[in-house]
């Protein structure tokens, strides 16, 4: 395929489930053997595993807005810059709802294979989260 049509595979899994909240986009877009490079904390590094923290982490959070900042491709792989936005009104990874909104940015780099994501590696500021939460000290300003 394609880088456009690689390109085009990402953006309309991230619309599905992202922006739309079908768990079933997992199913759709990822391959039965795709594995994640950087899983999650307690999370498989399988598309199950994958699918299981994602729709938890989306169900933790109300008034969803999710964009692609930048979308790049070369090749098999696709690498995309993303910024999630939420309100925090349920329990994740134990913490309580705080009602706090929050700001997630992230990069996330796809390998596809026959119209499908095979596998990924993904970097975000959970640690920026867990501040804009409470759930971590934000450093002092100077």
């Amino acid at each position: 395929m394609s880088t456009e049509e690689n390109k085009a595979i990402l953006r309309q899994f991230f619309e599905a489930f992202w922006n739309n909240g079908n768990p079933n986009a997992f199913d759709e877009f990822f391959a039965a053997g795709w594995v994640h490079h950087n899983p999650p904390a307690g999370a498989e590094p399988n598309r199950d595993g994958f699918k299981q923290a994602m729709t938890a982490f989306r169900a933790a959070f109300a008034d969803i807005h999710t964009t692609i900042d930048d979308m790049i491709a070369d090749g098999d792989k696709v690498a995309w810059r993303w910024t999630f936005q939420g309100t925090h009104t349920d329990s994740l990874m134990g913490i309580p709802a705080t009602s706090k909104q929050i700001t997630l940015t992230g990069i996330s780099i796809d390998r596809l294979a026959g119209g499908k994501s095979v596998e990924r590696w993904d970097q975000a500021d959970f640690l920026g989260m867990m501040q804009q939460i409470g759930a971590i000290p934000a450093p002092e300003s100077q």
